[in-house]
């Protein structure tokens, strides 16, 4: 499920790059939450959390259906 989380990512990436920001898979735990730590400018933008779920936790579980949960540490 991780490598396919990671390509997933891939994709997400260049609109995050696009803004001065990134992303960076941390951990899925066994249960099905994955962590990203939010990069660059995304790390401290005040719309981070929005990013997070309605654009990457979406995106991700479309790609990666067993995902529960995205939250970024």
């Amino acid at each position: 499920m991780k490598e396919r989380i990671e390509k997933a990512l891939e994709k997400i990436k260049p609109m995050l790059q696009a803004d001065g920001g990134n992303v960076e898979l941390i951990e899925v735990t066994n249960d099905g939450v994955v962590k990203l730590k939010l990069k660059g400018s995304c790390g401290c933008c005040p719309m981070s959390s929005m990013t997070l779920k309605t654009g990457i936790e979406r995106i991700l579980k479309q790609e990666v259906p067993e995902i529960k949960e995205v939250i970024a540490i």
